[in-house]
């Protein structure tokens, strides 16, 4: 098992949902690119984090 946090900040909004751009750190790709959030969750957040617990 591995976990990693990942960070995310505002992109745009959709209709129903806010678009985050992954922030990836410095000399590594991107792990997971763009994430939609409902809007009644995400509110006027700009930036999140999310966190991925890998089980082998």
């Amino acid at each position: 098992m591995s976990k990693i946090s990942v960070k995310f900040e505002y992109e745009k909004e959709t209709k129903n949902s806010v678009r985050y751009k992954e922030v990836p750190e410095e000399g590594k790709a991107p792990i997971v690119g763009s994430l939609y959030v409902q809007k009644w969750f995400a509110g006027s957040t700009k930036n999140i984090e999310m966190t991925l617990d890998k089980k082998d």
